[in-house]
């Protein structure tokens, strides 16, 4: 069939009809004259057996001689055994991507496949969905700070074992040992990712496996002396601070819950009535899933807490929290702080009792001297997860009538040592 068979007077003289129709140019090059009046270029052709039309543009933005060249340059691919759709798909791909780079790199992001670029997206799709927003916060912290300015924009099978713990150890050297830890943890969960997302082929953190000094977990300081115990309670009494304050410390040794929970304790949570303080699944530690499924954690009020909540409530019943801040801050909750300074004041050091001391504090004393309660119980109380992979889908006991008794129990106790009544520990011989 012959070539070149149109000419730009015939194209410019072609008129629009009620349908379509098709102006061949030879070799497969048409131009489709619409009834609207736009005139395409069109090039069929065959591949693999099947038919197969390929747009070359818009007359007269595309002149007849760039369509005839655009005609050649398909059938050169076609002659190479190449399809010209599918050679078009891959280069408007690339050319989307080397777009997508260029606007990264001019807005100072990451480029795909470096260690910042998929850590990233493995906080926001896998991490921060399955995770509590302080652990996933606590992550992104960690990244962001001890990792991303030194390997943030490495691609990540660039990334060895050396170049991990080159950073780790900065972050080591600022005294920051159990941080390291963590830092390292994170980074293997990101190269697993990666693995996956096909950025990586292997997690090179296994490979650190005792190189980072040990970390030795400190524990909260506690005081479980007996004697000690009673002469805080007293300096509790003698406390001339904010009554909110006073009456959170008394509480603390009392309900013995996580020190967060305590001080973000509200009203409407609180069932005076029937002496319990119920906290919200999602105020729990636990995670995602469980703070979704899991049931309110149920306190018992032993008499005298019950008695302290009362007397607190003309003072702060009016709002939302139990123990407000002061001042701009009183729309939310005092902080660790407030408890821990007040315990400084009155003479007990850091290392010697802390907000957090007060778990500890009740779990040992009430061990040691307070026979017939079950060490379940008190885990119950403390709102420790249960053991083993199935614990807390299948054990839900909660023990409330039996707490309900040790709490008050327990109440009755520190009143005695409050008062300095003679204390026998009882423990097993």
């Amino acid at each position: 069939m012959p070539e070149n068979i149109l000419s730009d007077q015939a194209i410019k003289k072609a008129k629009p009809e009620a349908k379509p129709r098709k102006l061949s140019d030879g070799g497969g090059l048409l131009l489709e004259v619409r009834p609207e009046g736009g005139k395409w270029w069109r090039l069929r052709y065959r591949f693999a057996g099947k038919e197969k039309m390929l747009s070359l543009g818009v007359y007269p933005a595309v002149a007849l001689a760039d369509a005839r060249k655009r005609r050649d340059e398909a059938r050169a691919l076609l002659a190479a055994g190449i399809d010209p759709s599918a050679a078009r798909k891959d280069s408007k791909a690339e050319q989307a991507r080397q777009q997508h780079i260029e606007s990264l790199v001019a807005q100072g992001k990451p480029l795909p496949g470096t260690f910042e670029h998929v850590a990233r997206d493995w906080l926001e799709k896998k991490h921060e969905p399955e995770v509590s927003p302080r652990y996933s916060a606590r992550s992104r912290k960690q990244l962001e700070t001890d990792v991303f300015p030194h390997i943030g924009r490495m691609p990540m099978r660039e990334i060895t074992a050396p170049v991990l713990l080159e950073l780790l150890r900065k972050v080591e050297a600022r005294g920051a040992t159990d941080t390291a830890h963590r830092v390292k943890q994170t980074c293997g969960l990101v190269f697993r990712y990666a693995i996956t997302t096909g950025d990586a082929d292997r997690d090179p953190v296994p490979d650190l496996r005792g190189a980072l000094a040990t970390h030795t977990k400190r524990h909260f300081p506690a005081i479980t002396d007996p004697v000690r115990v009673g002469e805080l309670l007293r300096a509790f009494d003698a406390y001339t601070g904010q009554p909110g304050t006073r009456t959170a410390l008394k509480l603390a040794a009392m309900v013995f819950q996580r020190p967060g929970n305590l001080i973000a304790m509200r009203w409407e949570d609180l069932d005076l009535d029937a002496a319990t303080w119920s906290i919200p699944s999602e105020d729990m530690k636990r995670t995602k899933g469980q703070k979704l499924n899991g049931a309110a954690h149920v306190v018992p009020l032993a008499r005298q807490a019950v008695a302290l909540l009362r007397e607190l409530h003309p003072l702060t019943g009016h709002g939302v929290h139990c123990f407000p801040g002061l001042g701009n801050k009183r729309h939310q909750p005092i902080s660790n702080v407030t408890l821990n300074a007040a315990m400084r004041r009155l003479g007990f050091s850091g290392d010697e009792m802390t907000a957090h001391g007060f778990r500890a504090l009740a779990r040992t004393v009430i061990v040691e001297n307070l026979p017939g309660v079950d060490s379940q119980w008190i885990e119950a109380q403390l709102a420790h997860a249960k053991k083993g992979p199935l614990g807390s889908a299948y054990d839900r006991a909660q023990y409330l009538h039996q707490r309900r008794q040790m709490m008050q129990t327990w109440a009755d106790y520190l009143d005695r040592l409050r008062d300095g009544a003679q204390v026998i520990p009882i423990r097993a011989a």
